[in-house]
């Protein structure tokens, strides 16, 4: 097949305007395995969209050359309501302006609906399981009736990638070295992909709270499995990882085709595209729980001043970070409760009281799974 590009019309717009996806399609309709890769879902996270679209040049010449074998999607741009947003020049993208709610959050858990589909029909064959779950899931999507321009982008979105083998979604932190959250159980097929991206902090959880776009992907499978009689195999079919590519500022050509060539090592390990991978990095870490993430808060408003730098190890206890008073000229210290790198940092150096100024990547948990583990912002 030949690169094909579909314009997809945006529903619900207001009378005058029109906004619309560009998805890019690889390989054969329908072939497996399939990949999805999106940017841009956090609309001013721009990094991704750089990878993205060296994706797309770079997988036009690999189809043109018979070595896709299966299906890829690239969506570079996969939120233009967000990128639509700008106010006194400053892009704001993350949450949909109208309703308050996140961009990457609140997607629908398919898992009810699943259920009702295929209740009695799954058996002793995991593939041919897998087959059912995913026509469900389409078919669930299908269901799906949006009241909103956002969440008809839900929608929209989940329809391209309930059914791939692989799902990447692209986004950056605000200060940050490169990371990537996934499932616990999908880490083991994610840990080449963080070696060759660099990763400094792999975030595993089954559920972190919010329903985001990945886990509505993935988590359905593994939600289903444990509904099942014992014995009926279901294997977690959908690997969807969110990799955050670095910090906002991290906007480069050469480290974006680097990034998409790490990518696509991924996507030839996986069997999606055919040819050897390059050699594989050493790690840089291991995969460590969601839930001990410790996200350092200022305990007063004031100018950050910080005294770990990202990628540095600390200790439980050390301190990370002042929260300077320009009025007074107090300092207030900021201490880590857990050991471990830092990822990440607010690029803005001032915060409001209770505002999280670091992150690090602890091994133990701080909080229960489910329970709020991603950033409300």
């Amino acid at each position: 097949m030949t690169h094909a590009i579909d314009i997809i019309p945006l529903p619900f717009n207001r009378p005058g305007t029109g906004r619309s996806l560009r998805l890019h399609r690889f390989g054969r309709p329908g072939a497996g395995p399939k990949a999805y890769v999106q940017a841009g879902l956090h609309a001013g996270e721009l990094p991704g969209m750089l990878v993205a679209l060296d994706l797309v040049a770079k997988l036009a010449a690999l189809d043109a050359a018979g070595q896709v074998r299966g299906e890829v999607l690239v969506l570079p741009l996969a939120n233009p309501i967000g990128f639509d947003q700008v106010f006194q020049g400053r892009l704001l993208g993350r949450f949909e302006l109208g309703g308050g709610v996140n961009f990457n959050r609140a997607y629908a858990d398919l898992t009810d609906a699943v259920e009702r589909r295929v209740r009695g029909q799954l058996g002793l064959d995991a593939a041919t399981n897998v087959a059912l779950v995913r026509q469900a899931l389409r078919d669930s999507v299908a269901e799906l009736v949006p009241q909103t321009d956002a969440d008809a982008l839900r929608k929209l979105l989940l329809g391209f990638a309930v059914d791939a083998d692989v799902m990447l979604d692209l986004h950056c932190d605000s200060d940050a070295v490169m990371h990537l959250y996934t499932g616990t159980e999908l880490w083991p097929g994610f840990a080449d992909l963080s070696a060759r991206l660099g990763c400094h902090a792999a975030l595993l959880a089954g559920e972190s709270g919010g329903d985001p776009f990945d886990e509505a992907c993935s988590s359905v499978w593994w939600k289903l499995r444990a509904r099942l009689p014992d014995g009926i195999p279901l294997p977690p079919a959908c690997a969807a990882t969110t990799i955050e590519l670095r910090g906002e500022a991290d906007v480069d050509d050469t480290q974006a085709k680097a990034d998409a060539d790490a990518i696509l090592d991924h996507l030839r390990v996986r069997g999606v595209l055919a040819g050897t991978p390059a050699p594989l990095p050493a790690a840089l870490c291991e995969g460590t729980p969601l839930a001990g993430v410790d996200r350092v808060r200022a305990p007063v408003a004031g100018v950050i001043a910080y005294h770990a730098a990202l990628g540095d190890r600390v200790e439980a206890g050390q301190v990370v970070a002042d929260i300077v008073d320009p009025w007074s000229g107090e300092r207030f210290p900021c201490r880590a409760q857990a050991a471990g790198p830092v990822w990440s940092r607010r690029l803005e150096r001032f915060a409001t009281a209770g505002e999280v100024v670091m992150s690090i990547a602890g091994t133990e948990p701080l909080k229960e799974e489910g329970s709020g583990l991603l950033t409300a912002r």
